[in-house]
């Protein structure tokens, strides 16, 4: 599986990209902030909601750390889907770009 940084994924959405982006992390986390433009998708619930993850070429996994959504790619891989990138330091290293 692919990586990206936040700082990547930052840059990227500054400069005007449509990234689709899925957020792993629990409901109470999530309270606390989004990247804009993420789909939140808890990983306990990936098995049932698939049909809600677009095939675009590139989609980009984030968690709280990075755990959670490595595994979340590591899961969907396993299911098909392709172009899988992890956000490593996931939403811990985001809000230090701020």
């Amino acid at each position: 599986m692919d990586t990206i940084t936040p700082a990547e994924v930052k840059s990227r959405l500054m400069n005007g990209e449509k990234l689709n982006i899925i957020d792993a992390r629990e409901d109470e986390e999530v309270a606390a902030g989004m990247i804009p433009g993420a789909r939140h998708i808890r990983l306990g619930d990936l098995p049932i909601r698939l049909s809600e993850i677009e095939q675009t070429g590139e989609i980009i996994m984030v968690c709280r750390s990075g755990r959670r959504s490595e595994r979340a790619c590591e899961y969907l891989e396993q299911m098909g889907f392709t172009g899988l990138k992890n956000m490593v330091g996931g939403m811990l290293k985001w809000h230090e770009l701020e």
